[in-house]
């Protein structure tokens, strides 16, 4: 079956407290965008990748691709004002029957092997949505106070979030409401159920400048 892979990267980094979008920032030598699409340029030989970046960095991303392994597999798509719109403007390259994964650019250090284990489930269930346990105590906000919340209940989500086509494109043609914070909500609201898969540790987000230098380190320890 025809393998797509959706990869995010159309914010602009705001938090990382820089004017260079953070998917372009510097990580051991390379873009960490990069380090994302070797991985699935690895996992598969015949997965297809629709880049989603920014507007005005085309240029970059040109640039970016021609260093990576398989140029000729990637494609460019310029992403909305919000995810969902980056990823509904991404998936209209991804019109054949296909698994498809949705991954954030930023989460560079996941590997083949959770994209292939999502890629077996999608294939088989329908869907794969990465999560794992939460490990830090929970308390929720009431009124003027806050109370625990049992953690064990609770899983962090990650992607790629993985769908058979004929799921997630029909759920991303609904209008865009404020709940849909990732991929699995979009398909959900559209009434379909969506099936978890253990993600990994070190499937960290970049989000902030010391998970830089969290991510130079595990990739340090991989020899990377």
């Amino acid at each position: 079956m025809k393998k797509y892979a959706v990869i995010v990267a159309g914010g602009n980094g705001s938090r990382m407290g820089g004017t260079v979008p953070k998917q372009f920032l510097q990580l051991k030598g390379k873009r960490i965008v990069w380090h994302t699409l070797e991985t699935f340029l690895r996992s598969f030989d015949d997965l297809q990748i629709i880049l989603v970046v920014p507007a005005n960095h085309e240029e970059d991303a040109n640039a970016l691709i021609g260093q990576t392994s398989a140029s000729d597999r990637i494609k460019i798509v310029i992403g909305g004002s919000t995810r969902f719109q980056s990823v509904q403007n991404g998936l209209q390259l991804a019109t054949d029957p296909s698994i498809v994964f949705v991954h954030d650019g930023v989460r560079c250090l996941v590997t083949e092997a959770l994209i292939r284990r999502c890629y077996f489930q999608a294939l088989e269930k329908g869907s794969a949505i990465p999560a794992i346990a939460v490990s830090d105590s929970i308390r929720k906000m009431e009124g003027g106070s806050t109370v625990p919340i049992d953690r064990t209940q609770l899983l962090a989500v990650q992607t790629p979030q993985t769908f058979r086509s004929e799921i997630i494109l029909p759920a991303f043609l609904q209008p865009y409401k404020d709940t849909f914070t990732d991929e699995a909500t979009v398909v959900e609201a559209a009434g379909q159920e969506v099936f978890m898969i253990e993600g990994e540790k070190e499937n960290i987000k970049i989000t902030l400048p010391a998970d830089l230098v969290i991510a130079e380190q595990l990739l340090n320890r991989k020899g990377e």
